[in-house]
């Protein structure tokens, strides 16, 4: 499929590509030049964080109502009907909304009279999952078209809600906001981050609404590897588009249960492995009886139990703090007040004894690391010794406790305590710098563009780990295949343009108050718990700190006073715990945790019904066959769904790496193994059967070997040494590489073998 164009049309699409990059990679750019504060704002700080972003919501509103208008109204389409269809739907959802309202309301009243918290959250969450699991049933069909796109009649708004629910996955939800209060605005020089999220997950849909969404509706397909057969005809397109998508897709679905297992334990008090099976049977009802069909409709009832859980406290936060609660517009004022308070932390003598003592734990864990068998030997006999002194003394029978955990606690082997020990001196070197290691909140890059060579480089560095990051966050949104299976959902083509623009409005939502709360909860931190003493503590720092992974605390430089050092957050406890950090009711506190559950079974629900069909209906069955045929697909769909969830909880549950970096390591293996040959296949006549084939599998394959290469395992067990980045680019970005290589080498074959002939491209129904 290749796609005629006007002059007027291309000029359209030139200058709002032309105004996304300026937007984004210009400001981005020039972001440490940008720093003259304009009403509280930084102004790099406020385009990187809201400018940008209401930029690109212009951009694919302006696309949609000028193409609209252009091509008017489809042939055959029945605008009537259509109308009272949206009105029906209009008077059902507007029902919805109100009935969670009077539930939440009703649910804050009971907690009030005394209803105890292990009701309201087993009410909360049993109502959430029977809501999905009824419409799961209600929405069941074997009906093809049904299970695969809804049957093509989803409202643009509704679809938009949808692809939100779908997009504002876990990492969205529960990690953004905490990897913002961890990375400031650029993150370190070794761990881009930040804002970039921010930019890289709305300015993609620039290009999904420009370059690929409307494009892709236009064909009657099911399924992204769908387009691959159907523009260059053959095998090998369509089975490496398969496989690509199931690869991309269950490193994002792994993401996903990790957290629903994390929030249902939360939620329910059962443990890690226990909280993924209870989740996954959400899931599972959703997407195994009634595909998209089922999918859309619960996704719409998910967006807005996840925008409430999120929209709530951040504006009770910024009520609190600023008396206003329209977080995105006053956070601002926060920003210098973090700046302020940032530079006395760095010049307090007890924060420093706090970074000294840390540099002194580095210093012995490398000692140990010296002649690691002999520390291990040392110690375990020091501590046997000390339990032999103690005698039958009963005033010391907590010390010996004390005594046996630690002894318990040794490394078992030398191999094990080098390990360990490795570990312990990078968290702790890690810990021992200015604010526990976390760069000053809205400074763009680490290091000095005017300072040493050493610090120029850490900029340019920092900066170009920044840049490579968002271009594969914006290039991997339009290469999802789970997302743009969404837009084959609606009714037009012109839908479908509408639909990408209600979709980037409605993420837009979350997405300018993730940054609010980042701030709102630092300055929280740093100006009301900081400084109180250990005994003074409020209850839920003990009890998010029942999991080290969320939360520590603990009195190093032994003040009994808690420094900013001293406290460790993950950055999934950030959006978890801020109703507990605002001092909200405890239904709050559960409407969260929901929130967060919808979010990870939205998107999960989208995943495994992508990698099922890629499965079933590219690769086993390739898309062809009668009506019969047709429902033995959405059958072995369903199979394949099942199985895959069971493999992806096994994989959740051995909790494999963070949720953000899992989430983004799907968006460069997207960005690398779709764009090119899509977009190259959708605009130039001359891409070839064979230059597509090319492209993916170079992308792809260089954008896989560039994060295996780089794993610490990989490296130690084949023998290499130092550092294998190329450029200082981190293996979390390898898209960059896989783009570039996949668009040269698909463009390099095509131009050296001939175009197959190909049927014509059908037009939708």
């Amino acid at each position: 499929m290749t796609v005629p164009r006007t002059a007027r049309q291309w000029a359209l699409h030139a200058g709002l590509l032309a105004l996304w990059f300026l937007a984004s990679f210009g400001v981005v750019f020039f972001a440490r030049d940008l720093q003259w504060v304009v009403s509280n704002w930084p102004v790099g700080f406020w385009f990187a964080a809201q400018g940008s972003v209401l930029v690109f919501i212009g951009i694919v509103v302006v696309y949609a109502w000028v193409t609209n208008r252009r091509e008017g109204a489809e042939p055959g389409f029945d605008a009537a009907a259509y109308a009272r269809y949206k009105g029906a739907l209009h008077r059902r959802f507007a029902l919805y909304v109100a009935s969670l309202l009077v539930f939440l309301l009703v649910l804050a009243l009971a907690e009030r009279l005394g209803l105890s918290k292990v009701w309201v959250a087993g009410i909360f969450l049993s109502a959430t999952l029977v809501l999905y699991a009824v419409i799961g049933v209600y929405g069941r069909t074997a009906d093809a078209s049904e299970y695969y796109v809804a049957g093509r009649r989803v409202p643009a708004v509704y679809n938009g809600m949808a692809t939100a629910a779908d997009w504002m996955s876990a990492a969205s939800f529960i990690s953004m906001a905490g990897g913002l209060y961890l990375q400031g605005y650029s993150g370190t020089s070794g761990q881009a981050g930040g804002l970039a999220y921010v930019l890289g997950w709305t300015g993609g849909f620039c290009l999904v609404a420009l370059l690929v969404a409307p494009y892709l509706r236009r064909m009657r397909i099911y399924t992204v590897p769908d387009y691959f057969a159907v523009r260059f005809g053959g095998r090998w397109p369509r089975m490496i588009a398969a496989m690509a998508a199931v690869l991309c897709s269950f490193t994002y679905v792994v993401a996903q249960i990790y957290g629903v297992g994390l929030i249902t334990s939360r939620l329910t008090g059962v443990h890690f492995e226990i909280g993924i099976l209870l989740g996954l049977g959400g899931v599972l009802v959703c997407s195994f009886l009634g595909g998209m069909r089922a999918v859309t409709w619960t996704q719409v009832t998910q967006y807005v139990v996840i925008i409430l859980a999120f929209l709530i406290p951040v504006s009770w936060l910024a009520y609190k703090q600023l008396g206003n609660p329209f977080a995105p517009v006053v956070y601002g004022q926060q920003l210098q007040k973090i700046a302020a308070i940032e530079q006395q932390l760095m010049d307090s003598p007890a924060e420093r004894q706090v970074i000294e003592e840390y540099a002194r734990r580095a210093r012995a864990y490398e000692a140990k690391l010296l002649d690691v068998e002999g520390a291990l030997l040392e110690e375990r006999t020091g501590l046997r010794q000390q339990l032999r002194s103690l005698g039958d003394k009963k005033s010391d029978d907590d010390r010996a406790i004390s005594l046996r955990r630690e002894l318990a606690a040794l490394p078992k082997d030398a191999a094990s305590a080098r390990d360990a020990w490795t570990r312990a001196a990078a968290d702790n070197w890690a810990r021992a710098k200015p604010l526990g290691g976390m760069p000053p909140h809205t400074t763009p890059f680490a290091g000095d563009p005017s300072g040493t060579p050493e610090q120029v480089q850490e900029f340019e560095t920092s900066r170009l780990n920044f840049l490579a990051l968002m271009f594969c966050l914006m290039v991997g949104t339009a290469g999802l295949p789970h997302l743009l299976t969404r837009y084959y959902t609606t009714p037009t083509v012109a839908e479908a343009r509408s639909s990408v623009a209600w979709s980037l409005v409605f993420i837009a939502l979350l997405y300018l108050s993730a940054p609010a709360l980042a701030v709102l909860v630092k300055y929280e931190v740093m100006a009301h718990l900081v400084g109180q003493p250990f005994d003074s503590l409020p209850a839920w720092v003990a009890q998010w700190a029942r999991d080290a992974s969320l939360l520590t605390v603990s009195d190093v430089n032994g003040d009994h006073i808690l420094q900013f050092a001293e406290l460790k957050m993950g950055a999934d406890l950030i959006m978890l715990a801020s109703p507990e950090i605002g001092g909200l009711p405890y239904v709050v506190s559960v409407l969260v945790a929901a929130g967060g559950l919808a979010a990870a079974l939205s998107t999960a629900d989208g995943l495994l019904l992508t990698i099922g069909n890629a499965m079933a209906h590219d690769v086993y069955f390739e898309g062809n066959g009668n009506k019969v045929q047709a429902m033995r697909r959405v059958m072995w769909s369903k199979f394949a769904l099942l199985v895959v969830a069971l493999i992806a909880s096994y994989v959740a549950a051995q909790r494999p790496a963070g949720i953000l970096y899992l989430v983004s390591a799907s968006f460069s293996l997207a960005g690398a193994a779709f764009v090119p040959a899509m977009v190259l296949g959708i605009f130039w006549k001359g891409t070839t059967r064979a230059g597509a084939v090319a492209g993916m599998l170079t992308g792809l394959g260089l954008t896989v070997y560039y994060m295996v290469i780089n794993l610490p395992a990989v490296r130690a067990v084949v023998g290499l040494t130092g550092e294998g980045l190329w450029w200082g680019i981190q293996p979390v970005s390898a898209g960059v590489f896989g783009v570039a290589a996949g668009l040269v080498a698909a463009v390099v074959v095509s131009w050296f073998t001939r175009p197959e002939p190909l049927e014509p491209v059908p037009l939708a129904q």
